[in-house]
């Protein structure tokens, strides 16, 4: 029996095999199912909102069927799209198009992990990412396979999505999410911003930008951190203004609504209109200020008086009609403050974020500034772009802040004020290190280009970058061989001129050392001979060879 071969064992799937389809990498189906399971989520999300207000409310206009239509029209204007009353006194139309900028951050958070999920598929340090493009196209075609007919659902209610706008903007969030997802998936490389900058930029300005010297990094992070001062101090001008006109607030609230649910209600609204009035006070204080109906502006230099306002309790921090006085010019502070932390940001990174380049040289650091500041005056148009819109017909057709003056008036206030402070930290920066005794970092030098090296045979390509690169940690694809009569360049950045900013690799090279892990260049052989130098003018015999 012992040489009986057993033919009905079930014989084992090889390691390899077993391996290969632990760490399959997930198809588009898993993106489909994200997508449809995060637009889920977000409705979700908004009817139990407005199903526990309706559930509470004394006296509700409709029943259950009325509660759903005004969430799922609440969740597509969280994504920007603009909606219409149908239901109003005159009998006409009118559009709600301000969006509460923190209802959006649901739909925009889910879109993100569901994307930034699928990419990575569940899948260990040592298993391939899933296809950037799969996972970003299976979670928007997901997405709108449910937003879709919500919008279809939302369409019989009182308040009706605008199909326009609803076209418009759905896709758009649904896109930039889940591209933001996958790209932080993979690590969030350089590539797509440097790809879309050097798409947009024009030919002139594209190296002043796109430098290697690390600029596009430093002058993102001022720009976001120049914004984040902007509507965090935005925030610190609305409270003052509320405590201010305190008993107004308070009074605002028995004026809408009665009970301890009606109070509750306006509560939940202040609280999701509360990132929208930030915007507003940040466009305050650089100057454009914003619109409280059509020809009604409230600026530092003065405000005009709005009779058709609702009493509402943020509108209540409005200052008063009238001139500016000195207590509203102190606002001015506050793009002066962005504009010192943007320079801050930048003088820092001129000195520190240049790496193996050096020291950046004053044009880059004030180049960088303003480029800084260009950055940052676009986020500000954005934020006020969405944090504005029309709440009707006639006088209330433009509500909020005018964005383009906005961005326009953060750019000019920061670029003033970046340059000179960028320039003055960078100064402070390096005198400091000079007194320490360090040496000093050498300045950058634009490339130029050198005669071809012969190089060492058998050189293996470095992976290029692309789109979305792995996570560092994850396997790399394997360097493909580089043909034979390829040339070989080197840039001045190569060389072996150290005051250049020139790297160790390539004077190792030169050495005879192999920094890439390359087979060294063999050595030549003493017993072979020498060719013999060329005879000088005048000589007749010729020179035994050396």
């Amino acid at each position: 029996m012992a040489g009986v071969i057993q033919t009905t064992v079930r014989r084992s799937m090889p390691a390899s095999l077993l391996l290969r389809v632990r760490h399959r990498s997930p198809g588009l189906a898993n993106g489909l199912v994200g997508g449809a399971l995060a637009a889920g989520l977000g409705l979700a999300a908004f009817t139990v909102l407005v199903m526990l207000l309706w559930v509470s409310s004394p006296y509700p206009d409709s029943g259950p069927g009325g509660a759903l239509h005004v969430a799922a029209a609440l969740w597509l204007l969280a994504h920007g799209a603009e909606l219409v009353r149908v239901d109003t006194l005159s009998g006409a139309p009118a559009p709600m198009g301000v969006p509460p900028l923190l209802l959006a951050v649901v739909p925009v958070w889910l879109l993100h992990r569901a994307a930034r999920d699928t990419a990575e598929g569940g899948a260990r340090d040592n298993a391939p990412l899933m296809p950037g493009r799969t996972a970003w196209a299976g979670v928007v075609l997901g997405y709108l396979a449910v937003a879709a007919p919500a919008a279809l659902y939302a369409a019989g209610g009182a308040l009706r999505p605008s199909w326009a706008w609803t076209a418009l903007c759905v896709p758009l969030v649904a896109l930039v999410a889940a591209g933001t997802g996958v790209w932080t998936a993979y690590g969030r490389p350089s590539g797509p911003l440097e790809q879309v900058l050097g798409a947009v930029l024009p030919r002139g300005a594209r190296h002043l930008v796109l430098g290697p010297d690390g600029r596009p990094g430093v002058a993102a992070r001022a720009a976001a951190a120049g914004a984040t001062v902007l509507v965090a101090g935005g925030a610190v001008v609305l409270t003052v203004s509320l405590g201010w006109h305190f008993g107004e607030t308070r009074r605002t609230f028995g004026r809408l609504t009665e009970g301890w649910s009606g109070w509750l209600a306006v509560l939940l609204l202040c609280v999701t209109l509360l990132p929208n009035a930030a915007v507003w006070a940040a466009a305050y204080a650089l100057g454009p200020g914003f619109l409280l109906g059509t020809g009604v502006a409230v600026t530092p230099l003065g405000a005009r008086a709005a009779p058709l306002l609702p009493p509402f309790p943020l509108l209540a921090a409005v200052p008063d009609p009238g001139a500016g006085t000195a207590l509203h010019g102190t606002v001015v502070a506050l793009p002066l403050t962005a504009g010192v932390v943007v320079g801050w940001f930048v003088g820092r990174g001129s000195v520190t974020g240049g790496g193996r380049f050096g020291v950046w040289t004053t044009g880059r650091t004030a180049g960088a500034a303003a480029f800084a500041a260009g950055l940052c005056g676009v986020l500000m148009a954005l934020l006020t772009g969405l944090a504005g819109g029309p709440l009707g017909t006639a006088a209330l057709a433009r509500f909020g802040p005018v964005w383009w003056q906005v961005g326009l008036a953060a750019a000019v206030w920061l670029g003033l004020t970046a340059a000179a402070t960028a320039l003055t930290v960078r100064a402070w920066r390096l005198r400091r290190s000079h007194r320490r005794g360090e040496r000093r970092a050498d300045r950058v030098v634009a490339p130029r280009r050198r005669p071809a090296l012969p190089r060492p045979p058998q050189r293996e390509r470095l992976p290029r970058g692309t789109w979305f690169k792995r996570k560092p940690g994850r396997s790399a694809p394997a360097p493909a061989p580089v043909a034979a009569d390829e040339p070989y360049l080197l840039l001045d950045d190569d060389g072996d001129d150290r005051a250049h900013g020139a790297p160790d690799d390539l004077r190792d090279l030169r050495d005879g050392t192999d920094p890439f892990g390359l087979r060294p260049r063999p050595e030549p052989l003493d017993d072979l001979p020498t060719a013999s130098p060329p005879a000088a003018p005048g000589d007749t015999e010729p020179r035994p060879p050396g």
